[in-house]
């Protein structure tokens, strides 16, 4: 409940979003960075043909709309009714696009459903204790399927559990989430220790005139 009224309150503290198109004239992208137009896309999750793929706290739905376009299961889970109502507002008639409001862990525990491909973009991943986060997400990926993350990365010397606060209009105390930050190589050493294959973590350079790079993880699920 803490996590759904943080995450409604942080929806509503950043009114609007997705712009109509994109540097490039295109309606739909993907993008992994907190900057317009900026990093790798889609390609980033492979290249199988229409694959079922499963964006781990897909917010607004905006890089979920774009994998619905290219032809593929795009399932989208999330806490915030606010933001799930706005994805819905834009793309719910998306053929392809699945929504639904649930805790990620809490979604995984129950779905008998098989992904090609499993993100978070500044998502669910980064949220969740990855020791109860990356056994989940291996438990409903096919052999040999992509598990691909981004987040900022962390302050030096500050690594696991840390606090992220947010603000509430009308009051004074903020409410807190919890976040779990951690250098490229404790991401390659975790995700190889929850049975991740190939993982390569790195921070990409932050766009022109700014300073805070992106950690992008990507890695295969063992089996395949």
């Amino acid at each position: 409940m803490t996590d759904t009224m943080a995450w409604d309150t942080y929806a509503r503290r950043k009114p609007g979003g997705r712009r109509e198109k994109n540097a490039k004239g295109e309606t739909t992208w993907f993008n992994w960075t907190q900057y317009p137009d900026h990093g790798p896309g889609v390609e980033v999750l492979g290249d199988r043909a229409a694959a079922c793929v499963l964006e781990l706290g897909c917010g607004t739905g905006g890089n979920l709309a774009h994998v619905a376009t290219l032809g593929h299961r795009a399932v989208g889970v999330d806490v915030s009714p606010v933001q799930l109502n706005a994805a819905r507002e834009r793309w719910g008639d998306l053929p392809g696009l699945e929504l639904h409001q649930r805790g990620a862990l809490d979604f995984m525990s129950e779905t008998a459903e098989r992904f090609d491909a499993v993100y978070s973009v500044f998502g669910a991943i980064w949220f969740t204790d990855p020791g109860q986060m990356l056994p989940a997400i291996r438990r409903v990926m096919k052999p040999g399927g992509v598990l691909a993350f981004s987040q900022r990365p962390p302050v030096e010397g500050c690594y696991g559990c840390q606090a992220s606060y947010i603000n509430q209009a009308d009051d004074p105390n903020p409410l807190v989430v919890k976040r779990w930050d951690y250098t490229p190589d404790m991401w390659t050493a975790l995700l190889k220790e929850h049975g991740f294959r190939h993982p390569l973590v790195r921070e990409m350079a932050p766009a022109e005139g700014w300073k805070t790079g992106t950690l992008l993880a990507r890695a295969l699920a063992s089996g395949g």
